[in-house]
């Protein structure tokens, strides 16, 4: 019952913006507001517009609890590490990981949604990943795609609709990747499933097998459990299969191309 309410508030809040616990802050900051107003209206003799900003006073100083958050940082810092030769991505978010790799590399993105933005350090290529053409084989060192996997095939981006579309992506993304290279993936896990549209959750140990015929051996696993913090996982296998039977988790898999 529980899993269902939250879906239902998740569907009110984001698909059609009906924030009802933001709403209720913001009508009780309504008498916090008026005070300051008048105590500033006091001393103040300048131009005095209102535009009344009444839910900022419960928000710590940013979100540090969003698993985009963890993973952007954790995944920027491997690569700045490295310092690979050439960085690919596909589909992470450009407000986030992207601009953190951009800020210190260059960095080209495929995405098959557009970008009209030009942005400093970041080379941008409209593409579908599961239709990859021939010079892109083998055309980096190192490659992520961060929370975008498992929307390949579902349609919810424009992508054809297609149950197998993430084989067909990550296929293509191993082929990009050079002998040698690292891939830096991450996908929700748990119990398998498709949310459809809005997302697939794998099972870890199945991707990873996944993976494996792809010539995609794992040498590191994290994950990320709803409002926590990184977990750095010291044995990847038995972690997963306690992960595989959880409700939902977000895998971060780092791949070394054989």
């Amino acid at each position: 019952m529980k899993e269902i309410f939250e879906k239902f508030f998740w569907i009110l809040k984001v698909q059609f913006g009906l924030d009802f616990r933001r709403m209720a802050r913001s009508i009780g900051g309504v008498p916090r507001y008026l005070a300051d107003w008048r105590n500033f209206r006091n001393d103040y003799n300048g131009q005095l517009d209102l535009r009344p900003c009444l839910h900022d006073w419960y928000e710590e100083g940013g979100s540090t609890k969003d698993e985009y958050f963890w993973q952007d940082l954790h995944v920027a810092r491997q690569i700045h590490l490295r310092g690979p030769g050439k960085h690919v991505d596909i589909g992470s978010r450009i407000d986030g990981f992207v601009a953190h790799v951009a800020s210190f590399r260059e960095i080209e993105v495929f995405d098959i949604r557009p970008v009209s933005t030009a942005i400093p350090g970041v080379r941008f290529r409209q593409a579908d990943l599961t239709n990859l053409s021939e010079p892109h084989v083998s055309c980096c060192d190192s490659l992520s795609c961060l929370h975008a996997l498992e929307h390949f095939g579902l349609g919810r981006y424009g992508d054809p609709v297609d149950p197998r579309g993430y084989i067909t992506g990550l296929a293509n993304m191993a082929r990009m990747l050079r002998s040698g290279g690292v891939f830096y993936l991450s996908v929700p896990i748990g119990k398998e499933r498709v949310e459809f549209n809005a997302h697939r959750v794998f099972d870890p140990l199945k991707l990873v097998s996944l993976a494996g015929e792809n010539s995609l051996l794992l040498s590191a696993f994290a994950w990320i459990e709803p409002n926590q913090a990184l977990v750095q996982s010291g044995e990847p296998g038995r972690d997963m299969e306690g992960l595989s039977k959880a409700n939902y988790a977000l895998g971060i898999f780092t791949f070394t191309k054989q």
